[in-house]
């Protein structure tokens, strides 16, 4: 097994719905191998900032179609990554540009980026792509029909269609080592609970590894291979920056978000053995430990 670096596939053209951090990383890496890069993002300030390495941009805030001056914006798009949150309204890329991506002539491969949330709590046990979704939050109930229409909107187009559910990312500028040396790191304490996380450039890696290897309708579990507590991490941060680890917070005394506390609402171990198996990819960092060492090795 191995690597991918860049897909073998000849270049082509990624449009991303939502250039944020994992997708806008995939696109640098293809930019610098011949690709065209495009996607949308919610801000003029965005549009400078992709716009000035390269990558064609789009003012999309969910509230009306993209406008471009292209008759159709999809015309000579290959690739898509879909990563914009679902809405009461919907999932937005396809309320608006449903029929132009049906209709795509070039378009070969799509991958959905989800979200684990969509099995429910499932009590630290093992799960995997065959298990049954059951979520539990209005975050996995939405990020399931997302999926539903993904793949109900492309089963009878030309493209191949992935859904990716991608565990908590991290990576260089978001990570917990910056967080400790910015005094913000936390560590909250919740008997048996444990996290999967995923460093931003594996799923890189495997989103690559996909678009050389389609497989339409198939579900990935997008994660490293060691579930544990969050204080774990944030102890060997500390560690690897020499600091002293803060004291632990009881998850009942914790002050949370919303969306932080139904992370901590549910615990699973995600099941990965397809990103190998079938897909090629080794990951380049299998836990945190070897995310973080190389994180702070780029200091």
């Amino acid at each position: 097994m191995r690597n991918f670096t860049i897909p073998k596939t000849s270049p082509g053209h990624l449009f991303c719905f939502g250039l944020g951090f994992t997708a806008s990383r995939l696109g640098l890496r293809l930019l610098k191998s011949g690709w065209r890069i495009s996607g949308t993002t919610r801000s003029f300030e965005n549009i400078d900032k992709w716009s000035s390495i390269g990558f064609q941009t789009y003012l999309f805030d969910g509230t009306a179609p993209i406008v471009s001056e292209k008759q159709n914006l999809f015309s000579d798009v290959t690739h898509i990554v879909a990563s914009i949150p679902p809405t009461d309204a919907g999932e937005l890329p396809l309320l608006f540009h449903q029929k132009e991506l049906i209709t795509a002539a070039k378009l070969r491969w799509v991958a959905y980026l989800s979200t684990p949330a969509v099995y429910g709590d499932r009590g630290g046990a093992l799960v995997s792509e065959d298990d049954f979704p059951k979520p539990g939050s209005r975050r996995g109930h939405r990020r399931l029909a997302a999926e539903n229409l993904w793949l109900q909107a492309l089963k009878n187009s030309r493209a191949s269609i992935q859904i990716m559910r991608l565990s908590g990312i991290y990576g260089p500028g978001r990570n917990v080592i910056d967080q400790v040396l910015d005094g913000k790191a936390r560590i909250i304490e919740k008997e048996g609970q444990v996290f999967n996380r995923i460093h931003v450039d594996d799923i890189g890696t495997i989103l690559m590894a996909s678009m050389d290897r389609p497989n339409t309708g198939r579900v990935y579990n997008v994660a490293d291979q060691e579930a544990c507590p969050s204080g774990d991490v944030v102890r060997y941060a500390c560690r690897l920056v020499d600091v002293e680890p803060p004291n632990p917070i009881l998850f009942e005394d914790a002050e949370l978000s919303g969306m932080a506390r139904s992370f901590y609402s549910e615990c699973k171990r995600l099941v990965t053995d397809r990103l190998n198996n079938e897909l090629g990819v080794e990951l380049r960092y299998p836990t945190y430990r070897e995310g973080l060492d190389a994180i702070l090795k780029k200091k």
